[in-house]
């Protein structure tokens, strides 16, 4: 199992370059690479994505799930460890043998856009019908219908009350 993890992340780089340069030539063809090679390394994909980024960061691919519809802008990372508890065991000075960590998954619900440079932390979840601003921390439960956007992540209006303000903004534009 380590191998075959290790011969796909040093797999995966080269291919997601392969399909950033696609992404220029055949938006849908770049779709169904990304997506072909995310369920290769382990990531769970229920229904389509409508968009992730070649340049996402992905850790523990086996611990994230994407549901149908998600869009994963730039630079998203998905961080699906946490070593900081050697760093407080030392702190307090109780030195462990080995290097402690946890582990955590991270599930990205239906309809979600999750903004450029965002970090997703480990035992995150992510409702349905939601949008992450970008440059977010999440950690957490992030309930469906809602936008979200800071750090930490904090929910911001419902859905509704954002594509309210939307609509009303698009209305009033100027279009030259």
């Amino acid at each position: 199992m380590i191998l075959k993890r290790l011969i796909f992340r040093s797999c995966y780089y080269p291919l997601m370059s392969i399909a950033h340069l696609m992404n220029f030539l055949n938006q849908c063809l770049y779709n169904k690479l990304v997506f072909r090679v995310l369920i290769m390394g382990g990531v769970k994909i229920t229904g389509r994505p409508r968009y992730i980024s070649s340049d996402v960061y992905l850790d523990n691919f086996h611990l994230i799930e994407l549901g149908d519809e998600v869009v994963i802008s730039k630079r998203v990372t998905f961080l699906t460890h946490d070593f900081s508890i050697t760093t407080g065991l030392v702190a307090v000075n109780e030195r462990p043998k080995e290097e402690q960590k946890t582990d955590g998954r991270i599930k990205i619900g239906r309809n979600v856009f999750i903004g450029l440079g965002t970090t997703l932390l480990p035992g995150t979840t992510i409702g349905d019908n939601v949008i992450v601003g970008a440059c977010s921390v999440v950690k957490g439960v992030i309930p469906a219908n809602c936008v979200v956007a800071g750090n930490p992540a904090r929910v911001l209006c419902s859905i509704s009350d954002y594509m309210m303000k939307q609509k009303k903004r698009m209305k009033n534009r100027t279009v030259f």
